[in-house]
């Protein structure tokens, strides 16, 4: 009996080409899609020959194309960058402009590659998708819910920026490699003859080809004809003791300790604390003034529970590579308030703030 169509999300990469592969040889019928998201010939002033690790690029296309073409299955090409741009771009300069912190593979998820890649699947007629992110699904009978479950692999765990995805698309979405550790996809890959087999991971944001967020905010604001103001700010301390000037607060984020050139007779290092775009002051100061025990969480999205109405338990993660931390989520009337056992360093606004039960992510939402 033929199984069900799949739609595949082709990176180019190791993980999604394994997906493709083992999906293939377990006699599903696979349908490979990848999306162009943003034109590498863009920002030019902005490349450089270390501009590599990128996800998304025109050489992931073809490598796509290339395991699609190995591997026996139909792949088609989608151009998304306009919606790209609307939805992960230009919040991205927005938030940085207005001294946030932003996540633009967490946009990325929530508006493109769920949201409409669901779309494209249908038009392809597969009722599912699968990706090569490292995170698992399960569906809950008591509640009726689907859950989102933290991956085997704990140094790979992708649940982070997948916060935001409702219960349709988690009902229709599969994470084959979510119960695999990385070093058996390699294995896999090389097993099934991948010629990506040995490609290495991205790590870089697709749209930043030098991984310099400021020097791209000023390059894509010079294309979009954008006029910024471009007086001096100060860097100063907590009191106020002004220590010396900046070029834009936009080249500082929180927990940040190089690039901040100041004179001060005290010799211990200075972090970056806190950005105010409205007076253009950042402030910098000891780590021990980085550390907060209290934060809000907006834009809340509960995956695998129903939303609380009372204070609970949970560890909360605030960045993708910090430990989660435990802490009481109290529920207020746009979001949450989370407050730590133990004080967290370097809490960041514009970033996620994730909530976990064990594997169980239950949702998370946006530092504010």
């Amino acid at each position: 009996m033929p199984k069900e169509t799949i739609a595949v999300a082709m990176s180019g990469g190791v993980d999604s080409s394994v997906v493709a592969g083992l999906l293939h040889r377990e006699g599903y019928d696979c349908v490979g899609l990848t999306m162009q998201l943003w034109n590498q010939r863009r920002l030019p002033e902005l490349a450089t020959e270390q501009a590599t690790g990128r996800c998304c690029s025109l050489d992931d296309v073809y490598d796509a194309r290339a395991v699609a073409n190995f591997v026996g299955i139909p792949y088609y090409v989608v151009n998304f960058e306009d919606r790209f741009e609307q939805h992960v771009v230009k919040p991205f300069v927005e938030e940085y402009l207005a001294g946030r912190t932003p996540i633009p593979c967490t946009l990325c998820n929530n508006f493109i590659k769920f949201d409409q890649f669901l779309e494209m699947a249908d038009g392809v007629g597969a009722h599912k998708i699968a990706t090569g992110h490292y995170a698992r699904i399960r569906y809950d009978e008591a509640s009726g819910r689907w859950q989102l479950l933290r991956s085997a692999d704990a140094t790979k765990d992708q649940t982070y920026f997948l916060f935001g995805l409702t219960q349709s698309q988690l009902s229709r979405t599969m994470f084959p490699l979510g119960g695999m550790l990385k070093p058996q996809v390699r294995e896999l890959a090389m097993g099934l003859g991948l010629p990506v087999a040995e490609k290495p991971d991205s790590q870089e944001i697709c749209f930043v080809p030098n991984g310099d967020y400021a020097a791209f905010i000023d390059a894509y604001s010079r294309e979009q004809g954008i006029s910024r103001e471009r007086k001096p700010g100060q860097v100063v301390t907590p009191e106020g003791e002004v220590l010396g000037e900046h070029s834009g607060v936009h080249h500082f984020t929180v927990g940040q300790r190089k690039g901040i050139e100041v004179k001060r007779q005290k010799p211990e290092p200075l972090y970056l604390i806190e950005t105010n775009p409205a007076t253009r002051q950042v402030v910098v100061g000891s780590n021990a003034e980085l550390l907060r025990a209290e934060l809000e969480v907006g834009q809340i999205n509960w995956i695998s529970i129903a939303e609380p109405t009372a204070a609970i338990r949970a560890e909360v993660r605030i960045r993708n590579r910090h430990t989660p931390a435990w802490a009481t989520l109290t529920p207020r009337e746009r979001g949450v308030a989370v407050r730590f056992d133990v004080p967290q360093r370097a809490v960041t606004p514009g970033q996620a703030a994730v909530f976990y039960e064990g594997d169980l992510v239950l949702g998370g939402g946006w530092i504010v």
